[in-house]
């Protein structure tokens, strides 16, 4: 089985697109023969990739340097889109910074992690997801989240609770368009693993090197695709580290906290040590 709007000269609009997933996953559309609107902040990085698209076979290639956590650049971009390449079939709403934060934190500081994680994929639904539905083409909406958006760890709030907004909005979105009548548009929460994307880690000589424990960017949506192909709605990926049945463990005990009534992020507690590590290690 596949995903009606992975076909050649469906349109693909994919935001934080120049570089790591958002690339390959250009990267792997463009290999379908679908056309291709890449968005980025990065002038140079939208360039070389015009060039790894055409050469991976699109059918053709926009880019747009597009700010998403600004509504009025996403409304732009919307009619440069349709003008351009008549509409969008899949809307990969993936761009997201990271940073560090606490809960005391500057607003600064959490404005700008929510503007781009969460408002860029409010704006880029709220604006594109309409006349996507209008035009009564099969497509998509995946919305990359996070494991940190779920399980949700210490040590940065800020992004975690953009994740777990996106998490929340995505499965509501999912639900509103199974409920819309002529609706023919899926919606799918991509959460990646561990990625390399050249970025992650470098070698004693400070040169690039992938750790063993991570995914290539091309693994992940590799996964990705196959998860589209079978109608997943959670795109859960795995990597050399941590398998599913570890990510299910990990889930699985973030939700006891609430229905066990233990403390907040217990399985960061030292008290909870050994309750969890014996949790990971029982079967079923």
């Amino acid at each position: 089985m596949t995903h009606p709007a992975l076909t050649a000269n469906s349109v693909a609009l994919v935001t934080g697109g120049a570089s790591g997933i958002g690339l390959a996953a250009a990267q792997k559309f463009a290999s379908l023969g679908m056309k291709l609107a890449i968005v980025d902040q990065n002038d140079t990085k939208l360039a070389a990739a015009e060039t790894l698209l055409r050469d991976a076979g699109a059918a053709a290639v926009m880019l747009s340097k597009t700010d998403v956590s600004q509504r009025d650049q996403v409304e732009a971009l919307k009619d440069a889109v349709a003008s351009s390449l008549g509409g969008v079939d899949i809307l990969m709403n993936n761009a997201g910074i990271g940073g560090n934060s606490s809960c005391l934190g500057t607003f600064d500081q959490w404005q700008a992690i929510l503007g781009v994680n969460f408002h860029g994929i409010l704006n880029g639904v709220q604006v594109f997801a309409p006349d996507m539905i209008a035009r009564g083409r099969p497509g998509a909406i995946i919305n990359t989240g996070s494991k940190q958006g779920i399980t949700t760890p210490p040590g940065n709030p800020a992004y975690n609770v953009s994740k777990a907004a996106v998490k929340a909005f995505t499965e509501a979105l999912a639900h509103e368009l199974r409920n819309t009548d002529g609706c023919r548009i899926s919606a799918h929460l991509m959460i990646p693993g561990f990625v390399y994307t050249g970025m992650t880690g470098m070698d004693k000589n400070g040169a690039d090197a992938k750790p063993a424990s991570a995914w290539t960017a091309s693994q992940t949506v590799d996964f990705m695709v196959e998860s589209l192909n079978r109608g997943d709605f959670y795109i859960l990926c795995p990597d050399n580290d941590v398998p599913r049945a570890l990510d299910e463990k990990r889930i699985a005990w973030n939700a006891g906290d609430l229905i066990e009534n233990r403390p907040a992020l217990s399985r960061w507690h030292p008290d909870y040590k050994d309750a969890f590590a014996a949790f990971v290690q029982r079967d079923g």
